[in-house]
């Protein structure tokens, strides 16, 4: 595949399904209750975030995709807080509030990173009016929507997914689903479907090879007319059926598992988003894929930006140990070349627009050790800093164009407006810096001094300047 910009501007998802509030107690545990022989929790802290189809919602706003969430809330405090949840977060919330239901909320008593008790308050009440109530909201919202989710947890929303299904089609907007439950004629008409490997096998049955997994995917997809079914399977990847053409698999882009916690949601988020810019099926998966790989290597529920995801599958197609890193892969390549006992240079900097005096700069960084990394803002870290005109070029552009300056060996990203994290996260021999600064006022000069590196400040080439370029092209 060739990798281009995740260009999200102007993209509009629906997302509708079962949403809740995840809560989370955090307390230490130091005594017996004499009441009982159980722990006591001091609760120290309070988090709430949003899950089930929230969390999907969530994920696409993280990319920068524009999202409309519709669901079913209580008359209650906990949907108010998982609507300001969401609403912080640029999510825009239709719910659908009962009067006889609670906002379903699954709260968690936690200690030292370990859960000890879940508690869940909810109910299902599968009424007409409500269906009708939901059918409504979701007609009104699929004029705007590029593609809708539907995020079933079985909690009793899309007891009427079909009805729902039918409008997306009349509108003529394509519906992605995330299936629960043991009837899928309910997702009839469907454009996608995404079961995981032990919900299509509570459908069909067990599947003892891949040959008979195709056969059965095939028979369930044009049974229930779905333009293309995703089959996932946790650590043995993704297998893809589309139209008449031959099944399409992919490993599993996971290097280490730390949590699968929201994994699901993530994909189906990628697996919609990337639908609705590319209009292909098969990229659409290799970009859920990779970033169903990053998540469950963090701990807890995470999200990816689209800044980060780009730079994944950038990394990817070069193949290569060096150029355009991931933070991560760049760690892995850095600790390598130190225990070869070469010197690893650091800068960073927006790079928006390369001229001259940057390329005399990046060669007297290198001359000061044997590796130069440049660690590039990402694009919304830029508009933060620079206004929202900048950057002119997208961060896949200007990591392109300084993976080819021979000075340079690693090029990364950060979406702080600062480096101090990649820094302490890279910990490098040599910082270097442009400019008119003082070793003490370089952000990341304390960490590496510490920890017995080097920080330089070098000298920019006068006559050169980006903002200057701009100014002079009118741009």
């Amino acid at each position: 595949m060739t990798s281009s910009y995740l260009n999200f501007k102007d993209k509009h998802i629906l997302v509708v399904g079962d949403v809740m509030l995840d809560r989370y107690w955090h307390g230490g545990t130091s005594r017996i209750s004499p009441e009982a022989p159980v722990q006591v929790v001091k609760v120290s802290n309070i988090e709430d975030r949003p899950g089930g189809a929230a969390n999907v919602a969530l994920g696409l706003a993280k990319l920068g995709i524009s999202v409309t969430l519709v669901g079913i809330v209580g008359n209650d405090e906990n949907g108010d807080v998982l609507t300001r949840c969401l609403e912080r977060e640029g999510v825009t919330c239709r719910f659908v509030r009962s009067k006889t239901l609670p906002t379903i909320t699954k709260l968690r008593v936690m200690s030292r990173h370990q859960q000890l008790i879940r508690l869940d308050f909810e109910e299902r009440e599968d009424s007409l009016s409500q269906n009708e109530a939901l059918a409504r909201v979701v007609e009104s919202c699929l004029p705007e929507s590029d593609a809708v989710i539907f995020s079933d947890y079985a909690k009793g929303c899309l007891a009427d997914v079909q009805t729902l299904i039918r409008l997306s089609n009349v509108a003529n907007v394509p519906s992605f689903v995330d299936p629960k439950g043991k009837d899928f004629s309910i997702y009839q008409g469907a454009t996608l479907v995404k079961p995981n490997l032990l919900e299509f096998e509570t459908i069909v049955g067990k599947c003892h090879s891949t040959k008979e997994l195709e056969i059965k995917a095939k028979a369930l997809r044009e049974q229930f007319g779905w333009k293309a079914l995703l089959v996932t399977r946790g650590e043995d990847g993704l297998i893809l059926f589309s139209d008449d053409k031959p099944p399409f698999s992919l490993a599993t882009a996971a290097k280490e598992v730390f949590d699968v916690t929201g994994a699901g949601d993530t994909v189906v988020a990628v697996l919609t988003a990337v639908f609705v810019t590319s209009k292909r099926f098969t990229d659409a998966v290799e970009y859920a894929n990779q970033a169903a790989g990053y998540v469950v290597g963090k701990l807890g529920t995470a999200s990816i930006s689209a800044d980060q995801l780009e730079g994944i599958m950038f990394k990817r197609s070069h193949g290569t140990n060096f150029g355009v890193l991931s933070p991560e892969d760049l760690l892995e390549q850095i600790k390598l070349s130190q225990i070869n006992g070469e010197k690893i240079v650091f800068t960073n900097g927006c790079f928006d627009i390369l001229h001259p005096g940057h390329i005399a700069y990046m060669k007297q960084a290198k001359a000061l050790g044997d590796r130069l990394i440049v660690a590039v803002n990402t694009d919304a870290s830029v508009k933060r800093l620079k206004g929202d005109k900048r950057p002119i070029n997208n961060l896949v552009h200007r990591m392109s164009v300084l993976e080819g300056l021979g000075a340079i060996d690693w090029v990364t990203w950060f979406d702080e407006d600062t480096p101090k994290e990649i820094i302490e996260y890279l910990t490098p021999d040599v910082l270097v810096k442009g400019g008119d600064y003082t070793i003490d006022t370089i952000v990341g000069a304390e960490h590496i001094l510490a920890h017995g590196g080097e920080v330089k400040v070098l000298t920019f080439v006068d006559g050169y300047s980006t903002t200057a370029i701009i100014e002079k092209a009118n741009l």
